[in-house]
């Protein structure tokens, strides 16, 4: 995809629908074995998050195309000693082919982008996830032939997760319905986005009612219910978001033959149960394995690797 050559990905929305879809195209055929795409380049991996299925699906993607991971771990890097962002990144731009950032702040990421030369990737911040959704979307593509048209009913947090499904799945032409507690619901802005993006194509739906998000829905979606950062507040949160917890009762008023994701790590007996998330119709083993399709299909079309 030589439109994405030199490109950041920051946000799903810097992604067109068409880039979107060819995305996921070139993963499924990287993972089916059909395209071979190599490129002797160096990946730096900049996370200020714990990690394992980002980091290691980034670290495996790049091999297997050929080039070099670096670790760059902050606490044993002049960034924990307080160097300015802006300096860290022209230094890395220096050095590195690609750069994948897991932050806090969205804006961070930004600063990165504009001051390095060189592609960045959101690897995760608080208020997006771009590359866990391509997973997700190849996911739903594997199971239902097509995304265009399936109704995704993600149940929990309004936090990142929520936020780039909503983008993901108004650009891929899928129904996508959030249910959240009240006070708890995605950003606005992005819902506005979303809302915008799938015009008359698709349905953007927020609601608090888990019910009304699950009922005959093809895809039924939960994270944890506290993100990192918000550990503290883990048990106080418990009572609020019972009633969105993924479990037998919820997924038997959604399509007979609906799916069921998580993006992982999952806190079994809360947003979901162990009946549900070890049952036939869980898919999200085969969802955190396509982290690495995914991501390596974005390696290299940002990257430009060939043949």
């Amino acid at each position: 995809m030589d439109t994405l050559k030199g490109r950041d990905l920051l946000s799903l929305a810097d992604l067109s629908a068409d880039e979107l879809h060819e995305l996921l195209q070139l993963a499924a055929q990287m993972k089916a074995g059909k395209v071979d795409l190599k490129c002797n380049k160096v990946l730096g991996l900049l996370f200020y998050k714990a990690s394992t299925r980002t980091r290691v699906s980034f670290s495996v993607a790049m091999y297997q195309l050929g080039g070099q991971v670096i670790d760059l771990n902050p606490n044993v890097t002049q960034v924990s000693r307080g160097e300015p962002l802006v300096d860290t990144a022209r230094v890395l731009d220096r050095y590195l082919d690609i750069l994948a950032v897991r932050t806090f702040e969205q804006k961070d990421l930004q600063l990165f982008a504009d001051y390095a030369k060189i592609p960045v990737i959101n690897a995760l911040s608080d208020t997006e996830h771009p590359c866990q959704v391509l997973a997700d979307l190849l996911t739903v593509q594997e199971c239902f032939g097509s995304i265009k048209g399936v109704t995704l009913a993600y149940l929990g947090d309004g936090n990142n997760m929520a936020n780039s499904l909503l983008l993901g799945c108004a650009m891929a032409g899928m129904n996508v319905r959030i249910a959240t507690p009240a006070e708890y619901e995605p950003d606005a802005a992005i819902v506005e986005q979303a809302s915008a993006i799938a015009g008359d194509r698709s349905e953007v739906t927020v609601t608090n009612d888990p019910i009304v998000a699950a009922n005959g829905a093809c895809v039924l979606y939960t994270d944890v219910w506290a993100s990192m950062g918000q550990e503290d507040s883990a048990n106080d949160r418990i009572p609020i978001f019972q009633p969105y917890q993924v479990n037998q009762k919820l997924l038997s008023i959604a399509d007979n033959h609906a799916i069921v994701l998580h993006c992982l790590p999952a806190h079994r007996g809360e947003e979901i149960t162990d009946e549900v998330i070890e049952g036939s119709q869980s898919m999200v083993w085969d969802q955190a394995e396509n982290r690495m399709h995914a991501q390596k299909a974005l390696l290299a079309s940002l990257l430009g690797a060939g043949n």
